[in-house]
């Protein structure tokens, strides 16, 4: 009985559950962590963004440095050895096994 007053005396009814009660929003959507903004869809962010990005990649035989677009179309080879550094896969480029690379800074 004390419960329904105090339902009553806040305004809710056991009958009908509030938002707290039904668990939909658990999510807290004016200030999403981090993580939850990388991993969403690049329309889906609170700040509209790609997720693209270019790519520095050291050619492992002459160690020369190339900037490659990390969703490059094309086969990316080294300008003096002419190793292949990034191939197409469909959407990200893949680079090279034994390539070392490194996002660069925006």
């Amino acid at each position: 009985i004390l419960k329904l007053q105090f339902l009553y005396l806040i305004g809710s009814s056991p009958l009908h559950p509030t938002a707290d009660t039904m668990g939909f929003l658990d999510a807290d959507m004016l200030y999403p962590s981090a993580k939850d903004q990388k991993n969403a869809h690049k329309r889906k962010r609170l700040v509209q963004g790609p997720k693209s990005h270019f790519l520095d990649v050291r050619c492992e035989s002459c160690s020369q440095v190339t900037v490659v677009f990390s969703h490059a179309s094309t086969v990316v080879v080294c300008a003096s050895c002419s190793s292949v550094l990034a191939q197409p896969a469909g959407g990200k480029a893949r680079i090279t096994a034994g390539c070392s690379f490194r996002q660069k800074a925006e």
